[in-house]
């Protein structure tokens, strides 16, 4: 069993850790299709340098578009960023990185509605309740439903190992992370990196919801946020139901990072060398036993 652990790690005060190299910095990402349903979504997808199979990761983007993404170019340009802060860094630790723009967002503008559009409008018509239920219903179907898409592709791939894949997702990317492990029994490992941070306290649904997913997941979970993100509830709250029914976990909650409510719930992205030992440690673990 992974051992429990909560703690405070890299104050944002402190110089950030230089994390070596573990292996050749890989190509550019190539642009893939990922079919779900009738929508051909776009991916980013990088690979390792070497021979395979390959362990692999599908990521979860979440919801947001940002502060600086006030058009659909905008967003693209992004994702595209956030992307390219993830991507090789998973590939080079010999991992096949897939980060799946699901509908309506960053590549795959155009194919079907965005999953934040939808709930601001139910917000806008109906409230909080509308729109806590517009999300859980979308977490449920739509955009899990492109996330298995993202996951049947990589398990096609010649370079992929299909018995060592790992899914990871931030905020409601993290969200859809643990429905999908719910669902989907044969993953190595699970992280999730701030599932819900904005939605704990306000939607009572949700809440109720990801207890339940990680009280059936099977896989070793790994869940991450910043000490001063919009709640760090997610992260204490799931790790004491997984503790509670003896499922194999591990929390980290690092000190305080970043300058604004953004910056501060992206530790994803604008962190890495900050988590990175973490993950990867987490991984091999799991991934390469």
């Amino acid at each position: 069993m992974v051992k429990t652990c909560v703690l405070l790690l890299a104050s944002a005060l402190a110089p950030i850790p230089t994390v070596g190299v573990a292996g050749p910095v890989p190509r550019r990402a190539e642009i893939v299709v990922v079919r779900s349903g009738t929508l051909k979504l776009k991916a980013q997808l990088w690979r390792p340098e070497g021979r395979g199979p390959f362990p692999a990761v599908l990521f979860n983007h979440g919801s947001g578009r940002g502060t600086d993404t006030t058009s659909g170019r905008r967003d693209q340009a992004n994702r595209k960023r956030q992307a390219a802060m993830l991507g090789p860094v998973f590939a080079r630790h010999g991992y096949v990185f897939l980060f799946l723009h699901r509908r309506g967002a960053g590549l795959s503008a155009g194919q079907g509605t965005y999953s934040g559009d939808l709930i601001d409008r139910a917000f806008a018509a109906n409230g909080q309740e509308g729109r806590n239920q517009t999300q859980l219903e979308l977490l449920e179907t739509d955009e899990l439903g492109d996330a298995l898409a993202g996951l049947a592709f990589l398990r096609e791939l010649a370079e992929v190992d299909s018995r060592r894949i790992a899914v990871a997702g931030h905020s409601f990317g993290g969200s859809i992370t643990l429905l999908l492990a719910e669902r989907d029994t044969t993953l190595g490992a699970v992280i999730d990196f701030a599932s819900a941070a904005n939605s704990w306290v306000g939607s009572p649904p949700l809440r109720a919801r990801l207890l339940s997913a990680v009280s059936h997941i099977t896989a070793p979970v790994l869940v991450i946020q910043a000490a001063n993100d919009y709640s760090v509830e997610p992260a204490r709250e799931l790790g004491a139901e997984m503790e509670r029914l003896g499922r194999p976990h591990r929390i980290k909650i690092y000190d305080a990072f970043g300058q604004t409510p953004e910056e501060e719930h992206s530790l994803v992205y604008l962190g890495v060398p900050i988590w990175e030992s973490d993950v990867f440690e987490f991984l091999d673990e799991q991934m390469r036993r």
